[in-house]
């Protein structure tokens, strides 16, 4: 179940938001394997001037940084999906693949609460994390 953040540096409608949304966790449900229902993404729309950027880049205010906070145990070729996913699939709303940054932040299952209170550790998931 992973915590997905994008943040961008500028406004999209709304209908191109929430395929922003899906997008990245289409990506996420393909290279992770995770189940279609298990939906926890984030869009944020920071002003220009709060939010920095590389100087190389062409189109600066297309720059997108997605964040996922996961379980620990994925392979680095679902990482790697993971990134062709994303990339290919923000490539749609004009957003090119190198003014794209993800980064993954992987935690123990003890250390997410889950389900009222449980320890992911102590659920069962309902998917495999090691992918």
């Amino acid at each position: 179940m992973p915590s997905s953040l994008i943040e961008v540096r500028r406004r999209y409608s709304r209908p191109d938001e929430a395929a922003i949304i899906d997008a990245v966790h289409g990506a996420l449900v393909a290279a992770f394997q995770i189940p279609v229902g298990d939906k926890h993404v984030r869009l944020l729309v920071h002003e220009p001037h709060r939010f920095s950027h590389a100087p190389h880049l062409e189109h600066p205010e297309r720059y997108t940084l997605v964040t996922v906070d996961c379980f620990a145990g994925r392979s680095v070729d679902a990482k790697r999906a993971l990134y062709r996913e994303i990339t290919g699939r923000l490539a749609a709303f004009g957003i090119p693949a190198d003014h794209i940054t993800i980064l993954i932040r992987e935690s123990a299952l003890e250390n997410w609460g889950v389900r009222g209170g449980q320890a992911a550790c102590d659920v069962d998931l309902g998917f495999d994390v090691n992918v």
